[in-house]
């Protein structure tokens, strides 16, 4: 299990394909790779910020949880925060299992998670300003489906 917030891009097929060869025993590995989408119309790039402190250990610990909830062979993620332009790969998600079901219900939990809860902020720039990105409602309530008990 890894977690690792970055500056540098990386390439999602050899992230994905290393990954995949060191899960042994797994019959499915799962990958997600979020990519900057221009939302803003116009977007010239966005800036990620994060508390380093915090971070990893956030992320480590919502791992640890959907390895807790499922029966998984092996977990990565990867958030990148810096300057990004829109097209670039901004995180990735890779879960690993015996079956199908517990790799995708756990990468599906992880990129809810990363995208509602995890300490990044988020600022767009485009030819109007710069704007802080608002939490959404949808995520929110994604994230919701997740609680126990």
């Amino acid at each position: 299990m890894s977690v690792h917030v970055q500056e540098e891009p990386f390439d999602a097929g050899q992230v994905l394909n290393k990954f995949s060869a060191q899960q042994e025993g797994a019959g499915a590995v799962v990958s997600f790779t979020g990519i900057v989408r221009d939302v803003a119309a116009g977007l010239d790039h966005m800036e990620i910020e994060h508390y380093p402190a915090m971070t990893a250990k956030a992320i480590q610990a919502i791992c640890d949880e959907a390895r807790e909830r499922w029966a998984l062979t092996g977990v990565q993620v990867i958030h990148r925060y810096g300057k990004l332009s829109a097209d670039d790969p901004i995180m990735m998600v890779l879960t690993a299992s015996a079956h199908r079901a517990d790799a995708f219900a756990a990468a599906d939990f992880l990129m809810d998670y990363l995208k509602s809860r995890a300490p990044f902020w988020k600022k767009e720039t485009t030819s109007e300003g710069a704007d802080w990105v608002a939490a959404k409602d949808e995520d929110e309530d994604a994230l919701s489906r997740w609680s126990r008990g």
